[in-house]
């Protein structure tokens, strides 16, 4: 029976480059008795296979079924070693950590003096990097050697490392605990959106105050201040303080700018920086210090010198797109917008492995809003059904709410209204066994059931109506999220002066922008 591709030997195999299958080969050849081995066998079995098939395996002969698993195994951990030879797979932490292990074969040989010069070196390096964890691992190691390596600076030695080792461990200690904090907030977002009421926006807020730890900004290093600034950002994300979202992802942004040496240690963390910079402008409505924002990360991440490798590739490919679509929220562009969705959902083909279901869904909601904006409910409502029809997806429930809502919109504007009873009752449920059914997605809901015993004369009045019921919802600090992910003000001010919602939208933008 043939499996799915999800194999993770064949996963591992087909995202090699040509120049790392060739020198795989060259490592595992450098021992003759490996030319005709087994796993090698299954090595050139599987670079010519487009599916991973056991069945064919087997039947090739190259081995018994009752071998298979041991021998993919073994290549599996070939591969990995091979890889981490290859020079571009070498950073700062691989070479720190290769010192390590060389500083620790000599201590076991008796070398004490080598090893604890070796490791001398690495710590200078690793604290250069701020590799921490990596420090605090060579001192403690170094503490060990001393013991037994008896020098006539023993006593000054012991306080010196002893002090190295607590204020290593302190440090370490605090990185943790933001970064524990940082992932928790992330969680939080990504399970349920931002807060939708006082009660969450007061859990949120004791939970911040609660876990952050206690220190001293001053004594912090680069990693200390990454982690505080990423806290802090998913903090005002939640709450939809957008102009803290903008300081914080500034200051994350300016760490690297500081440090651009940090930028080769830690692309994704440079990456995801700039995402979140540019995320939050979209956010202020400022287009040009958006465009501007862009264009400094497109500068950066296209020059020759940037890492590269298939994580980078692939998250350097979800967030300029991502905001080269959202430049046209901003304005109304949605018409200008649509040229990008082709070759993105062409590029999609090419990352299906390295991008998970919950980015992919975010493409398509974009994708469905440009074509609502753009006056096409057709399209719209197609790559609507991708998410609501995605049954394995669990996270970002407030994306599954409102890609449900503005698929009611979408039938409605596209006269598509022969199941919209069945749609109401769907959505209504979803919302509810969601707990997401609010004040704005209430009134969306009763009005679109309302329209079917409102006649055509009485429509505009109906759609006025309605506008008064949620204009002041805009300012409102829970409710006005319903509109960070569909304008559904413009939308019903367009269809009271009968003109396309992104004329509603560009004359919005041109007024406060002049």
């Amino acid at each position: 029976m043939t499996k799915d591709q999800k194999d993770n030997l064949f996963l591992l195999l087909k995202s090699l480059t040509k120049s790392e299958k060739r020198q795989f080969k060259l490592y595992v050849g450098r021992l003759d008795v490996n030319s005709d081995s087994i796993f090698l066998n299954l090595f050139n079995f599987l670079d010519k296979s487009k599916v991973y098939d056991e069945v064919a395996i087997v039947k090739s002969g190259i081995v018994k079924k009752q071998q298979l698993a041991n021998v993919k195994a073994h290549l599996y951990k070939q591969i990995l070693i091979s890889l981490k030879l290859n020079p571009s797979h070498q950073n700062i932490r691989s070479q720190i950590r290769e010192q390590l292990d060389f500083a620790s074969i000599l201590y076991h040989k008796g070398l004490y003096k080598q090893s604890l010069k070796i490791l001398d070196k690495a710590k200078e390096l690793a604290i250069q990097n701020e590799e921490k964890n990596l420090a605090f691992e060579i001192v403690e190691l170094e503490k060990i050697i001393e013991s037994q390596y008896i020098t006539r600076s023993i006593a000054t030695r012991a306080d010196e490392l002893s002090i190295q080792a607590k204020d290593l461990s302190q440090l370490n200690v605090i990185a943790s605990k933001l970064s524990n904090l940082s992932l928790q907030l992330y969680s939080i977002i990504l399970k349920s959106g931002y807060v939708k009421n006082l009660d969450e926006s007061e859990q949120v807020q004791a939970y911040f105050k609660k876990s952050l730890p206690k220190f001293e900004f001053s004594s912090l290093g680069f990693r200390e201040k990454l982690w505080l600034f990423k806290a802090h950002l998913w903090y005002s994300f939640l709450l939809q303080d957008f102009l803290n979202c903008y300081r914080y992802a500034s200051k994350w942004v300016d760490l690297f700018s500081n440090q651009p040496n940090m930028i080769g240690l830690n692309p994704v963390f440079f990456l995801k920086g700039n995402n979140y910079l540019l995320e939050a402008i979209f956010f202020l409505q400022n287009k040009p210090k958006f465009q501007e924002a862009l264009k400094q990360f497109e500068n950066v991440v296209s020059q020759p010198s940037f890492p590269k490798n298939e994580n980078v590739e692939s998250l350097v490919f979800l967030y300029l797109n991502f905001h080269h679509i959202n430049q046209h929220f901003i304005d109304g562009s949605f018409e200008e917008g649509l040229v990008l969705i082709p070759k993105i959902e062409s590029n999609l083909k090419k990352f299906n492995n390295r991008i998970d279901e919950h980015h992919k869904m975010i493409f398509y909601y974009k994708f469905a809003s440009l074509h609502f904006g753009a006056g096409d409910n057709k399209k719209c409502i197609f790559y609507l059904d991708k998410i609501i029809s995605n049954k394995t997806l669990a996270m970002r429930e407030d994306l599954l709410c409102f890609a449900r809502v503005l698929n009611l919109v979408a039938h409605y504007e596209a006269g598509l209204d022969y199941h919209l009873d069945s749609l109401l009752r769907s959505t209504y449920k979803f919302l509810i066994k969601m707990n997401d059914l609010h004040e704005v997605q209430k009134e969306m809901i009763k009005f679109i059931r309302g329209l079917q015993d409102i006649y055509p004369t009485d429509l505009k009045n109906a759609f006025k109506n309605l506008l008064e019921k949620l204009k002041p919802f805009e300012k409102h600090p829970y409710e006005r999220r319903a509109f960070l992910y569909l304008d559904i003000i413009s939308w019903l001010e367009s269809k009271i002066d009968n003109v396309p919602v992104a004329q509603v939208i560009n004359d919005k933008y041109l007024l406060k922008n002049n």
